[in-house]
């Protein structure tokens, strides 16, 4: 495999000397600035060889390198192994920056290219920044991907399709309205999307163009005097259009917004999110329009789930949890007669047993089964040479997700596949634990930020001397994104407030590396707990149902207020799922939710 790799770099470097560039920045991004990509542009995997979700890949005349961060150390220095790609380990102290590296390597003068359709205008922005003060030109028109790759992908031509009011919860029209009414609050007069999520949000449609969400490829200018959405012909079935025409939504082609924005009127005071908008796109839009960056009224909009969209998370997870507890009584079974499935065979049964849910689409994400010390991978995927036998010892993590029409999963568990896993193991667990319990208990004012709640889930780790280098929580999207904004959970400063109806994850872990690691995620909703003299307060809902394996709790480390939230999560889980098990599940449940 490393032996294509190198091959497709002297490609590329061929053609970039054809070009008059002197270094390519690939991020593997699409023209909508997504976090899975049709395979058009997988663009850094099919040069490189990693498949991690995150990382820029630079490549001059005689270096290239890879930068990603901690979540896929071990997994990125695994795949480019012989590829002549360097690992950068970003975010560590002392570790050069892409930045850093371009300007070390180019001198003034020379020029560093990018593909504008399929890189960010902010990124973009500050790159070229960076560049320009050493004298290096930023190109950012050519794609040089379509010229080294013979059978590259076309773009997706499935048909979308409607989703209807009973399940979104609002109309096409009710959030027109709603985003005409942001825009006022936000000081703009129109709104330019490009993320897909938001534009599936927007007009009630759904689709397959790309994996592990439910997206179709399209644009979409909103304003309160018109409201376009750019998609290609074919793509949307006739109750689709019919929903949209009624709802005063003109229907365009996916390539005519390079030609529309252009004719955008003067003085128009534009809302870009110029993290979610490539450069190519942003060019188009004339000067003399007034750019409101940020969020967009959609992102915001998005992120606070209506009643149904919440009822519809519900109905999910309780299908996710069903879909987990056979997965585990499977599991234990197999192994207690013998069997010794590997990872991706777990995988391919979660799956399945999803599959079986009435309403399941498909995975949110691509499961993460990690054995034994491949559980410290943080963002494990096992491959034919890496997919390990799983055998009735050690300690196994799952993490995985589903889209089902009425919302979309993501939990991890870790559980012991042996009766009495060791000491060691127990502490580690039982300590990630406390920082579950403790953000899940969490009361806290209105107008509180992630960044303000991420400590709580890592102070038990903290006072141990340990911590883990991943954000606790992010959005959750409704049948859309498993990894949503603008809120999220995270040391990292994030100006967007905690508001009732969000959904985010709870996921703190510890790793050690070679040897296991340990991740306890649910998802959770925001909601008003609250008045008081000193104002209002919210705290979290927990939504996913499923057990905490008990046999890696050390009970007398947990207060009792932690023993008692876990009791009454257990009841929880059990008193949901039971009815629709039957008896030999309902007693492996009983067993896994008994009281500590």
């Amino acid at each position: 495999m490393a032996i294509n790799n190198i091959r497709r770099l002297a490609a590329l470097r061929a053609a970039m000397a054809r070009k008059g560039m002197a270094a390519y920045i690939i991020t593997g991004s699409d023209a909508h600035m997504s976090e899975y990509v049709p395979e058009r542009w997988m663009t850094r995997q099919w040069l490189s060889g990693f498949t991690g979700s995150a990382g820029t890949l630079v490549v001059t005349a005689g270096k290239a390198g890879l930068w990603t961060d901690s979540r896929y150390f071990i997994q990125a220095a695994a795949q480019i192994k012989g590829t002549g790609i360097e690992l950068y380990r970003a975010g560590l102290p002392g570790s050069l920056s892409v930045h850093d590296f371009l300007t070390g390597e180019l001198s003034a003068g020379y020029v560093a290219g990018v593909d504008g359709k399929s890189f960010s205008a902010a990124d973009a922005r500050t790159l070229n920044n960076v560049l320009s003060g050493a004298g290096i030109r930023l190109d950012a028109s050519a794609d040089l991907f379509d010229e080294i790759w013979d059978d590259r992908p076309g773009l997706p031509g499935r048909e979308s399709y409607n989703m209807h009011e009973d399940i979104a919860g609002r109309t096409v029209k009710d959030k027109l309205e709603d985003i005409a009414g942001r825009l006022r609050h936000d000081g703009a007069d129109a709104v330019l999307l490009c993320a897909l999520d938001e534009v599936a949000w927007t007009f009630n449609i759904r689709g397959y163009d790309v994996e592990y969400t439910p997206l179709v490829m399209a644009y979409a200018f909103v304003s309160e005097k018109a409201s376009v959405i750019f998609i290609s012909p074919g793509k949307l079935d006739s109750e689709t259009k019919d929903n949209l025409t009624c709802a005063g939504v003109r229907i365009e082609d996916y390539d005519s917004i390079t030609r529309y924005l252009p004719g955008l009127s003067e003085g128009l005071r534009l809302e870009v999110d110029m993290k979610k908008t490539s450069a190519a796109l942003f060019n188009a839009i004339p000067q003399h329009c007034r750019i409101v960056e940020g969020v967009t009224a959609v992102g915001h909009l998005k992120s606070i789930k209506n009643v149904v969209e919440l009822d519809g998370f519900r109905n999910a997870t309780e299908l996710d949890g069903l879909a987990m507890t056979r997965l585990f009584i499977w599991l234990e079974n197999g192994l207690r007669a013998g069997s010794r499935p590997t990872e991706t065979d777990v995988a391919r049964e979660l799956s399945n047993f999803r599959a079986r849910c009435r309403h399941y689409l498909s995975d949110s994400f691509r499961s993460i089964v990690g054995y034994a010390a491949h559980g410290a991978v943080v963002h494990y995927s096992a491959t034919e040479e890496t997919d390990a036998v799983i055998r009735p010892e050690g300690l196994l993590l799952i993490d995985s997700g589903a889209q089902y029409l009425y919302g979309t999963t993501d939990m991890t568990r870790t559980v012991s596949l042996d009766e009495n896993p060791s000491e060691e193991a127990k502490r580690d667990f039982t300590l990630v634990l406390k920082g579950h319990i403790s953000l899940a208990r969490c009361k806290f004012p209105a107008g509180t930020r992630g960044s303000q709640l991420d400590a709580f889930a890592r102070k038990a780790l903290w006072d141990a001397g340990m911590d883990y280098g991943h954000g606790t929580g992010h959005g959750i999207g409704h049948c859309l994104c498993v990894h949503e904004g603008p809120q999220s959970i995270r040391r990292e400063e994030n100006p967007a407030e905690l508001l009732p109806g969000m959904v985010l994850s709870n996921e703190p872990g510890l790793y050690r590396e070679g040897r296991y690691g340990i991740r306890i995620e649910n998802m959770m909703t925001v909601c008003k707990d609250c008045e008081t003299d000193f104002g209002t307060f919210l705290r979290f809902e927990t939504l996913t149902l499923c057990p905490i394996d008990t046999r890696l709790i050390i009970v007398s480390m947990l207060t009792g207020g932690e023993r008692e939230w876990l009791n009454n999560y257990h009841r929880m889980v059990l008193e949901k799922l039971s009815p629709a098990l039957d008896e030999e599940e309902q007693r492996w449940l009983r067993i896994k939710t008994q009281l500590i």
